[in-house]
C-alpha cells in the first residue's frame, strides 16, 4: 500500500458539486492498494500513519501524533499513485489492485483508524472526486509498506 500524507488546516472532497466529506486540521491521505497488498500491509500502515509525529509541540518542534494533535483524517483512495510512467507517455496501471479487492483494503485501512480513535473522513472509492486541502507547513510525507526500511 502507498501512501501520501499532507497535513492540513482543512480538506474536503466534492463529488458532482456536492462536498461529501470535510476535516478541520489533519491528513488529506491519498492510499493506493498494489497487487499482492495483504493485511500486514494495512496493519503497518494504518499504525505507521496513526503513529506519526508531524504536528507541532509546545516549542514548535514535530512531536505531536493525531490522537495528540486532536487531528482527523481525509482517506481518499486513488489507484494512481501506482502509475507506472517508465515507458512512453501513457502511464500503466497494472500494479493497482482489481477495484473489488481495492475498496474492500480501503475501507478496512479507514475502519482500523477510526477504531484506533481518530475520526475519518472518506471520498467515494471510484468517484471522480475534486478534493481540496489547505496544506500546512507544507508537510508531505510519503509511505510504502512494501520499503519499511
Amino acid at each position: 500500500m502507498i501512501a501520501v500524507v499532507q497535513r492540513c488546516r482543512e480538506a474536503s472532497v466534492r463529488v458532482d458539486g456536492v462536498e461529501i466529506s470535510r476535516i478541520a486540521k489533519g491528513y488529506l491521505l491519498l492510499l493506493g492498494v498494489e497487487k499482492g497488498d495483504a493485511e500486514p500491509d494495512l496493519v503497518w500502515l494504518s499504525d505507521k500513519v496513526a503513529g506519526l509525529r508531524l504536528f507541532p509541540d509546545a516549542q514548535g518542534k514535530m512531536n505531536l501524533d493525531l490522537r495528540e494533535a486532536g487531528a482527523e483524517v481525509l482517506c481518499v483512495s486513488q489507484f494512481t499513485l501506482l502509475a507506472d510512467c517508465a515507458r512512453g507517455r501513457r502511464p500503466g496501471f497494472q500494479r493497482s489492485e482489481d477495484p473489488v479487492a481495492a475498496k474492500a483494503m480501503w475501507e478496512r485501512f479507514c475502519d482500523r483508524l477510526q477504531e484506533s480513535g481518530i475520526p475519518v473522513g472518506r471520498g467515494i472509492f471510484a468517484a471522480d472526486m475534486q478534493v481540496s486541502l489547505v496544506n500546512d507547513g507544507p508537510v508531505t510525507i510519503l509511505l510504502d509498506s512494501r520499503r519499511k526500511t
